[in-house]
């Protein structure tokens, strides 16, 4: 694929994609709520995708969440973060950075688990999109402070390093085995990639503040 297509950039214009994925993620919660068997639908399950082709899993299991705080604070962290970065990208960059970030982590996992054997595991969250955007916020607003706890102010970029390192710590030690630290980490890294493939965008030149977009970028 040629470079230029990959660095066409959509005209701008903002119409709140965030909102309506939060919607859509509420709808998906309520309806996999009534209905518990609708995870094994939804969820990515590398068993199904290899057995009978579910690739659709690959997109749904970003939108389907096991509990009430799994979608919580992937929601509030979409909502917080999300927002900024719709408004610096313009809606449908956004809905296409969300998407594919999301879309790419679940894939990377999925080859993980096949290799590994993990042909059971259910792969379900928006957690690696977020990650995502979180490391598109802290490329944005290098210099934002996050309040961690509502108290621990930590500037976006020294928290994306602090959780780099805690999910890599996890996936090693094998912590939480319920959470997907290898995602989490995939949505991060494919974030870097569009950013600096697509937008042209550095995050670590952003955050050493050697930048030559301008204010704006």
């Amino acid at each position: 694929m040629n470079i230029s297509i990959l660095q066409k950039r959509f005209r701008y214009s903002y119409s709140n994609v965030t909102l309506y994925l939060i919607i859509i993620n509420a709808a998906v919660f309520l309806l996999t709520y009534m209905d518990r068997n609708l995870l094994v639908y939804l969820s990515m399950v590398p068993g199904l995708v290899i057995e009978k082709h579910y690739y659709w899993q690959f997109l749904t299991y970003m939108f389907a969440h096991s509990n009430f705080n799994h979608i919580l604070f992937n929601m509030l962290g979409l909502f917080f973060f999300g927002t900024q970065v719709e408004r610096r990208m313009g809606s449908k960059e956004f809905l296409l950075f969300y998407l594919s970030t999301g879309f790419l982590a679940g894939l990377f996992s999925f080859f993980f688990y096949w290799i590994s054997g993990g042909y059971g595991v259910f792969l379900l969250g928006a957690s690696g999109a977020v990650y995502a955007v979180l490391l598109a916020f802290a490329a944005y607003y290098p210099q934002a402070r996050i309040f961690v706890f509502g108290i621990i102010p930590i500037k976006a970029p020294i928290l994306v390093i602090i959780y780099t390192a805690i999910e890599l710590f996890s996936q090693m030690a094998s912590i939480s085995s319920g959470v997907a630290h290898l995602t989490h980490l995939a949505g991060f890294a494919f974030a870097y990639l569009y950013l600096l493939i697509r937008l042209r965008i550095n995050p670590i030149d952003e955050w050493r503040g050697i930048s030559r977009r301008g204010p704006w970028g």
